[in-house]
């Protein structure tokens, strides 16, 4: 097991010197219609569609005049959500009510969602002066007025890499702690809670304690935050950590990581490929203004889009990058709930060999309305798993499988058809898929 020391988010300070009862149905109905709320593992938007986090980290807290033109940029560069660090007062300047406000208007002004960060919990146990998670939950109380209500935009992240890597037993009971003062305090906002080991749980503690965690938040409707730097410089550390809250279907996103770190070289294609794969999201370390020896994390040189480094080039042009895989949350572009339709038909052909095969799928529309923007669901049948997709986004949780359109294959005109396919390997046969649902609706098979 590796065990590392401080990420990026620790070296940019540097630039600065008991189980409840399950909700009860009304209760989740009001959740899913107040913003942000996690279903079955999933992060759904305020429309009860899935949403999946692709942005970066900026670094508000030290650059605050900087943040109006920042967040027009990463908005820009395609970027869907911006985790935004905030200081609750403890380390550095605090952000007050009116700051955090402003943040807010400007993240919904460029069509992002807001993940807000207390950053000066970062290292605590470790790192001199850091703050408590329970100073943290302090720190939100306190501006509670600039984010209630915004619970369809804001994400409320309660501590950033809340313990170093010295006393991080104490997570599990600290963090069931803080989302109970939230949540009796009136926060119904989805809350994500980061891992300790300064965000990289080389001890494991999340992960096998996030199950009870997550069970103890009466609005069940907390995300876990790994932080990928050195311990993570394999495919297969990876995927297999991101796996295991999949398979339990906990909500997991990667909410920092980098192209390289001073702890070790962490695999970034890996991460991005995986997330992907598993439609989870993730949040780049970071725009700009990274010091104490990790100023290679810049995407920007100088808070200039016009000048993205290798690491920033990478993470909006490259493979699986912000580009290719974001897209935008429905509470911006006007979505709503899914479009339901009249009736639709599948057809599902299958080129198989020994381990693997290719599906050929296509989606016929057999009413007399078009439909824009589709999300097909259907189910394995025995141990197939998904390895790429061409003409739709494909993603998997253990057997279920969903298909979402690219941009030229949103509409299917009445009487009209898509298609696209994808490859998966398998060990438990090819077989059709029992059923199909468009939108809701149940397809014919044909």
């Amino acid at each position: 097991m590796k065990k590392r020391l401080a990420t990026a988010a620790g070296a940019l300070l540097a630039v600065a010197a008991s189980v409840l009862a399950a909700p009860s149905a009304a209760q989740a109905k009001e959740t899913a219609a107040a913003g942000f709320h996690v279903s079955d593992g999933r992060l759904l938007d305020a429309n009860g569609n899935n949403f999946v986090m692709r942005g970066v980290n900026h670094a508000h807290t030290w650059y605050t005049s900087r943040t109006p033109q920042a967040l027009k940029d990463i908005k820009a560069l395609g970027a869907n959500s911006v985790r935004v660090v905030l200081s609750s007062g403890h380390r550095w300047t605090r952000n007050d009510t009116a700051d955090v406000a402003a943040v807010v208007s400007q993240c919904k002004a460029n069509r992002l969602v807001c993940v807000l960060e207390a950053h000066d919990t970062t290292g605590y146990g470790e790192q001199s002066g850091a703050a408590t998670l329970a100073q943290a939950v302090d720190y939100w109380l306190s501006v509670q007025d600039a984010v209630k209500g915004q619970e369809k935009y804001v994400v409320v992240n309660i501590g950033n890499e809340p313990y170093g890597n010295t006393g991080h037993s104490a997570w599990t009971s600290d963090t069931k702690n803080a989302i109970a003062r939230l949540r009796n305090a009136g926060f119904d906002h989805t809350l994500m809670v980061d891992a300790p080991n300064w965000g990289q749980d080389w001890s494991f503690t999340m992960r096998d304690n996030a199950e009870q965690v997550f069970a103890t938040d009466p609005d069940r409707n907390t995300v876990f935050s790994i932080h990928m730097y050195g311990v993570f410089d394999t495919s297969a550390e990876v995927s297999d950590y991101l796996n295991r809250f999949v398979s339990k279907k906990l909500p997991i996103v990667v909410g920092e990581f980098g192209n390289d770190h001073s702890d070790g070289n962490p695999d970034e294609d890996a991460i991005m490929a995986t997330t992907q794969r598993l439609g989870l999201g993730y949040l780049g370390w970071s725009w700009s203004g990274n010091g104490g020896g990790v100023e290679y994390l810049d995407m920007a040189t100088g808070f200039d889009a016009s000048q993205l480094t290798p690491w920033g080039r990478r993470m909006f042009d490259g493979a699986n990058g912000i580009k290719q895989t974001s897209r935008e949350a429905s509470v911006f572009s006007g979505g709503g709930q899914t479009p339901t339709i009249g009736s639709c038909a599948v057809s599902y052909r299958v080129n198989g060999w020994g381990g693997g095969f290719n599906a050929d799928v296509t989606v016929r529309n057999t009413g007399t309305a078009a439909v824009q923007g589709w999300q097909l669901d259907f189910a394995f049948g025995g141990e197939q798993t998904v390895k790429s997709a061409w003409n739709a986004k494909v993603t998997q949780s253990g057997k279920q499988v969903r298909a979402t359109p690219e941009p030229w294959t949103g509409t299917i005109p009445a009487g009209g058809s898509v298609s696209f396919g994808f490859n998966a390997s398998s060990t438990g046969g090819d077989t059709v898929p029992a059923s199909f649902t468009l939108n809701g609706t149940t397809c014919a098979k044909s």
